[in-house]
């Protein structure tokens, strides 16, 4: 299978949490590049169009916006 991620993955399984204007959401941290993340949350109708996320043991800090959601896993990018 060809590869046609602009950067390549690192997996991971992370505690982080996705905040935004009005509140903050519980996340699970799979896999994460310089482009973006894959997460899972509990519910991903709740998440905003743009927010920032954070993952503490990494030292992560990044806003980011969702591209695509299946069920509870949700790929973003990072702006």
């Amino acid at each position: 299978m060809i590869e046609k991620r602009a950067f390549p993955r690192r997996r991971v399984l992370k505690q982080g949490t996705i905040t935004f204007r009005g509140g903050d959401i519980d996340c699970l941290v799979r896999n994460i590049s310089m482009g973006g993340a894959l997460v899972d949350i509990a519910n991903p109708i709740a998440l905003p169009r743009s927010f920032t996320l954070v993952v503490s043991t990494e030292h992560l800090m990044r806003d980011c916006r969702a591209v695509w959601s299946h069920d509870r896993r949700v790929g973003v990018a990072f702006e």
